[in-house]
């Protein structure tokens, strides 16, 4: 593979979230499993790096230079197990994902017997006019912390010299942080993007626990030009937001300088909810589409449809049938469906537009506006959050991360730290 292709590789990623969700995405995958992901930003060399570290079952030296290098995807193990599916179809999430944030990116990672630490690094690629894709690769022993003094001496002088970790003591001490989690892997992506003026693309300024994208323009270009849609959703702009909906159900705790990600049950936060089904002749079984309104009264703009494919967030607040219209009819319906007869494209953030996806959109644009019939009348009449609250109260448990229904009458002001035990329903303690 030519060095080039890191770069045209992450060009798919038009928007700089979509390229952070693949490297959270191989943390959730069944592969690596993580319970908890922490992301932040450090100061190395006097250079902002953004970090991913994950309590994951972390990788050996062969899987390390798969995931770094192009043809490889073993996930497809996965596929005819039960369960918790992956998002990753052709091992190219991470290189597209990373080279879109930065020109390098440094991985630590802690197996069982070994630890180990990669390069992929566009900087060294062009510095030393490599014709090809080389992946400077270091293996120690867990045991004795030792490693063969052959070939890898020459991958620890590329490492050290083309990354902000100038010594192999400093390598050895991001790997010490992982003997903490037992296994695990952490990312440091370094040499962030910045725009012209030498700005960097993301903000790591203006909320101390948030990472904001404010280069997110008002036209998606990975999507269709609404002209009814006027703001910018939340989850655009912040990262806290996207990763709170990421997922469908969340399986994965996720922390953003240093501060947990209070993920959102969306199905379970709407008012009036109802739900309905769709089955073409294609499908096994029915598909559930879950309908409501939204109580946010904060951005009472974000409604539509949340598609999500494998539990993870494909395309947010899609607008379908009225909502499409230059009026207030569908303003604040919620829909959620998981669609995983669909398939997504490279960038995962939308679907390919084959005649199943048409067939689907022109069967919920009709299933929104019965929604809406139903309970407006038909009426051009908008929806007023303000008053609304969710049918049910539900809360996640710290713990088990399961989530919980709480019963009707209890205060919705909830403790940061919710656990099973706290629920006043004797049944799901």
């Amino acid at each position: 593979v030519s060095p080039a292709f890191l770069h045209a590789n992450s060009t798919s990623h038009t928007w700089a979230f979509s390229a952070i969700a693949e490297i959270i995405d191989n943390a959730y995958d069944p592969d690596v499993n993580a319970s908890e992901l922490w992301i932040d930003k450090i100061e190395a060399n006097n250079k902002t790096c953004l970090t991913f570290t994950d309590n994951g079952a972390g990788m050996d030296p062969d899987k390390l230079i798969k995931m770094l290098s192009f043809g490889f995807c073993e996930k497809s193990v996965y596929e005819s197990k039960s369960g918790h599916k992956p998002i990753g179809h052709y091992g190219n999430g991470f290189k597209s994902g990373s080279m879109r944030i930065a020109n390098d990116v440094l991985v630590f990672t802690r197996h069982l017997r070994t630890q180990s630490v990669g390069m992929l690094s566009q900087t060294f690629l062009d510095r030393t006019k490599a014709e090809t894709v080389v992946v400077p690769l270091v293996t120690w022993s867990n045991k004795d912390r030792k490693r063969e003094d052959n070939e890898e001496t020459i991958n620890i002088r590329a490492i050290t010299t083309f990354s902000d970790f100038k010594t192999e003591d400093r390598l050895l001490a991001e790997l010490k942080e992982l003997e903490k989690l037992q296994t695990g892997t952490r990312i440091i992506l370094y040499n962030l993007k910045s725009d012209k003026t030498g700005k960097l693309e993301l903000d790591f300024e203006s909320n101390p626990t948030d990472i904001l994208n404010p280069q997110t323009l008002a036209i998606d270009t990975t999507s269709v030009y609404r002209p009814v849609q006027e703001a910018i959703a939340r989850y655009q702009v912040s990262l806290r937001e996207y990763c709170s909906i990421l997922f469908l159900k969340p399986r994965m705790k996720i922390f953003l300088r240093g501060l947990k990600v209070k993920t959102k049950l969306i199905c379970k936060s709407l008012s009036q909810t109802e739900i309905d089904r769709y089955k073409p002749h294609w499908l096994d079984k029915p598909l559930k589409i879950t309908y409501g309104f939204t109580c946010n009264k904060d951005n009472v703009d974000e409604y539509g449809i949340m598609m999500y494919h494998r539990n993870r967030l494909i395309k947010a607040y899609e607008k379908v049938g009225y909502q499409k219209q230059p009026n207030d009819l569908g303003v604040g319906v919620v829909g959620i469906v998981e669609v995983n007869f669909l398939q997504p494209i490279h960038n995962k953030q939308d679907f390919n537009k084959d005649e199943r996806y048409n067939t689907f959109m022109a069967a919920l644009s009709l299933k929104t506006n019965e929604y809406w019939n139903e309970k407006k009348n038909g009426t051009n009449r908008t929806v007023n959050s303000e008053g609304m609250i969710s049918d049910w109260l539900w809360a996640q448990c710290d713990n088990c991360l399961k989530w919980r229904r709480l019963p009707d009458g209890i205060s919705r002001s909830l403790p940061d730290k919710w656990f099973c035990y706290m629920n006043p329903d004797a049944s799901h303690k």
